[in-house]
């Protein structure tokens, strides 16, 4: 597959603003490890491989094991991850997933509201709204791992 467009390139105001959340979500409240498996399960679900190949090198470099990068597309069965990692992937998956759906459950928000504060349910809000519209632009564009 060959690469479509850099948006980066003929989009650079919008690619900058893009730079700008992801620069809030490293500084937010919400652990690092949980926005990067964030990451990687939207990006899993959304079939951008571009992304999938980045947040696991990243957790990877982060310090994440191998085997919690295998088990994210299988958490749900996995005993690798916190009750807290597990209310997040709910979220994520729910809100990532919205054409199936109404909407996202009052017990999946109920759950991720247990575990994080305000601020942090915010900031996983964002970071989950943030890595669709980044396999969005992936996706489209053909962006492929290595690009």
């Amino acid at each position: 597959m060959t690469q479509r467009i850099n948006v980066a390139q003929f989009a650079p105001e919008a690619y900058k603003a893009f730079i700008a959340v992801e620069e809030f979500l490293a500084g937010s409240e919400l652990p690092h490890s949980t926005i990067e498996l964030i990451k990687l399960r939207a990006s899993q679900i959304n079939g951008c491989a571009f992304c999938v190949d980045m947040h696991s090198r990243d957790a990877k470099k982060a310090g994440e094991s191998d085997e919690r990068l295998w088990h994210t597309a299988v958490w749900r069965e996995s005993p690798l991850f916190t009750p807290a990692e597990r209310a997040a992937l709910a979220l994520t998956e729910e809100a990532t997933r919205l054409a199936d759906r109404e909407a996202v459950p009052d017990a999946v928000w109920q759950e991720a509201a247990e575990h994080y504060s305000k601020p942090q349910l915010a900031a996983l809000v964002v970071a989950v709204a943030m890595i669709n519209a980044w396999n969005r632009i992936g996706v489209t564009t053909r962006l492929t791992p290595g690009s």
